[in-house]
């Protein structure tokens, strides 16, 4: 299925410019200050990730978890579910400022 497209008038070109949108899942640690984030291609990819974890979440047990990179599949990140204290889960867009922005606002 052929990327979405945008018109390029906006960038004072004619055609058409593909917009390839990430979807990014990121947890939010106990006692740390930066997020940990996994960027997945589709969003049933980024959704199926969000469910996993929340599951792991809810059982209540210590339980170690693995993520890994989509493009290099020998970037890997083990923690322990416990750790894990939020989840959310938002779209990043190549055009930067069309992206959505991660939580939750009242701007829309």
């Amino acid at each position: 299925m052929p990327a979405p497209t945008l018109k390029a008038a906006a960038f004072g070109q004619s055609g058409a410019v593909p917009v390839f949108a990430m979807y990014v899942v990121e947890l939010s640690l106990r006692l740390t200050a930066m997020p940990v984030a996994v960027q997945r291609k589709d969003l049933a990819a980024a959704q199926s990730l969000y469910q996993d974890l929340r599951q792991a979440m809810e059982a209540g047990h210590p339980k170690l978890l693995e993520l890994t990179c989509e493009k290099d599949e020998h970037k890997r990140i083990s923690l322990l579910c416990t750790e894990v204290v939020a989840i959310q889960i938002y779209e990043k867009s190549a055009i930067g400022a069309s992206g959505k922005r991660p939580g939750f606002s009242l701007d829309g």
